[in-house]
């Protein structure tokens, strides 16, 4: 057989076996077999050197031509192959959309950010900021900016952990509020500011103290700021948190920060102030501590006492909590129990 009619069987046969083959294993083998550098066309064009020089244009080019035809059939036919085994995989990986989709448990926020929250977005609205600040602090902007030098019999209130003599794990959020008194600009405008966070004392952890808990304190400086004003605040507290229909009452108290001060009761959300264990018989709850700024506390800060007065606040969310929900043991709020967290997920 010449070697064109050899070309021409190869193409005939190679077409026919790449056509019937069944897998991807069985198309490699046949492009080894039929392209490979021992198979069927290299020995022909190996055998070209027995051809009469004016056939070997030809036989060579007839080799090229079946090389091309075959090479193509093989891409055609691992094309078709891949579609295929696509195919396949689709099928059996598919997903009934019609079937119940598995349920997600979603978390929900601590019950105490919950209440920081809703204090928030309440003096947001009011058109205060909202400043945060370091809980590892020095004794300078803890104390002393607050009016409590270092000998003053106050500091033994808050008792504290210490890092180094003049560094601290801060006791309350108020230097959050000396430090923003003394980089405000109030040819700009008035300060009106709270800062909410975490605080720590040195105590004994039972139902009702921790060593760690959160406050929210409030500050506002301006010309012309009364009694008034704090108390006008402070009613809006108390009825978004504990309802519409809170009254709220001021009683004299003393903190070394504010001239005058008050503690600040709320009537009893439990009896409406009729008298219950709540209120312990009282119809009244006292829920946080309040008074003017006092002008040494501004003086300290670069604010002229003459020209500028203020009122300040702190509060403790974790008391609101407790009050609102009827918790009796604050320990309950850290131990991250689900059975008693899982009761806060509805918001409100």
């Amino acid at each position: 057989m010449d070697l064109q009619a050899k070309l021409a069987e190869l193409k005939h046969n190679g077409l026919k076996e790449i056509k019937a083959a069944e897998g991807m294993d069985a198309v490699k083998k046949i492009k080894v077999s039929l392209l490979g550098k021992k198979g069927p066309i290299t020995n022909v064009l190996r055998g070209m050197k027995d051809l009469a020089p004016e056939e070997r244009p030809q036989v060579g080019k007839m080799a090229n031509i079946l090389r091309d035809e075959l090479t193509k059939a093989i891409d055609a036919k691992t094309k078709e192959l891949e579609a295929a085994l696509l195919q396949q995989k689709l099928a059996n990986e598919a997903i009934d959309v019609t079937l119940p989709g598995t349920q997600v448990t979603e978390g929900n926020p601590h019950i105490i950010t919950q209440v920081i929250t809703q204090i928030e977005e309440l003096f947001l609205g009011m058109g205060f900021q909202v400043v945060d600040g370091p809980e590892i602090e020095e004794d300078h902007y803890n104390f002393e900016m607050l009016n409590l030098p270092k000998d003053h019999p106050a500091r033994d209130m808050q008792d504290t952990f210490y890092i180094t003599p003049n560094i601290l794990m801060r006791t309350q959020t108020s230097p959050v509020q000396a430090r923003t008194m003394e980089k405000h600009d109030f040819t700009k405008g008035p300060l009106k500011m709270i800062s909410p966070g975490k605080v720590y004392r040195r105590d004994n952890d039972d139902a009702t103290h921790s060593h760690q808990f959160h406050q929210v304190e409030g500050l506002v400086i301006d010309k012309h700021i009364t009694m008034a004003d704090l108390k006008g605040t402070l009613a809006l507290v108390a009825q978004t948190v504990f309802g519409a229909e809170r009254k709220i009452r001021l009683r004299p108290s003393y903190f070394p920060f504010t001239e005058p001060s008050c503690e600040v009761d709320v009537s009893c959300f439990k009896c409406g102030g009729a008298g219950c264990a709540v209120c312990k018989q009282t119809g009244w709850i006292e829920v946080l501590g309040a008074g003017m700024v006092h002008p040494n506390v501004l003086k300290m800060a670069g604010v002229d006492p003459e020209v500028y007065g203020g009122f300040a606040f702190g509060l403790g969310p974790d008391r609101f909590a407790m009050l609102k929900y009827g918790v009796d043991d604050i320990r309950q709020f850290y131990l991250n129990d689900v059975r008693f967290l899982k009761q806060f997920a509805q918001k409100g």
